[in-house]
C-alpha cells in the first residue's frame, strides 16, 4: 500500500495560502482600480471647471466670481493630488500583494513538485514489489513444474 504524501498537512496549508493571497490580490487590484476612476473624474472635472472659467472670464466677470472659480479649481487641485498619493498608495500595495501572491505560488508549485515526486516513488516501489511477487510465482511455478516432470519420468 502507498503510503501517503507526509507534506500533505503544508501543501494543504500553501494551497490556503495561495487562495487567501489571490482573494487580497483582486481585492486590491479592484482598489486600484476605483481609485484610477476617481483620479480621472476629478482630472476631468478640473478640465471642465477650467474651460469654464476661461469662457467666463471672455465674457467678462466680476472679481468675487473669478476669485470663487479660482478657489474651487484649487480645490480640485489639492483634490488631485490627494487622490494621487492614494492611487500611488494603491499601486504599491497592489505590488505587494502581487508578490505574496507570487511566493505562495512558487510555495506551493514547491510541493506540488514534491508530491508528484512521492507518487512516483510510491509507483516504482509498488511496481518492484509487483514485479517480485511474480518472479517469485513465476519461480514456484517452474519449480512444482520441474518436480512434476521429474516425477513423470519416473
Amino acid at each position: 500500500m502507498a503510503k501517503p504524501f507526509p507534506l500533505q498537512p503544508l501543501r494543504d496549508l500553501a494551497q490556503h495560502q495561495k487562495d487567501s493571497a489571490t482573494l487580497k490580490l483582486g481585492q486590491l487590484n479592484q482598489q486600484q482600480q476605483s481609485a484610477q476612476q476617481k483620479l480621472e473624474v476629478l482630472q476631468e472635472y478640473r478640465r471642465d471647471y477650467q474651460a469654464r472659467l476661461q469662457q467666463a472670464t471672455q465674457s467678462g466677470m466680476n472679481p468675487a466670481e473669478l476669485r470663487n472659480f479660482q478657489q474651487f479649481i484649487n480645490k480640485l487641485d489639492e483634490a488631485i493630488r490627494q487622490q494621487l498619493q492614494l492611487v500611488e498608495q494603491s499601486k504599491l500595495s497592489t505590488q505587494k500583494g502581487r508578490s505574496e501572491f507570487d511566493t505562495t505560488q512558487r510555495r506551493l508549485k514547491s510541493f506540488d513538485t514534491l508530491q508528484q515526486r512521492h507518487i512516483e516513488q510510491q509507483q516504482k516501489i509498488a511496481e518492484k514489489s509487483e514485479q517480485k511477487a511474480q518472479d517469485e510465482h513465476t519461480g514456484r511455478l517452474a519449480a512444482y513444474k520441474m518436480l512434476n516432470d521429474q516425477e513423470h519420468n519416473k
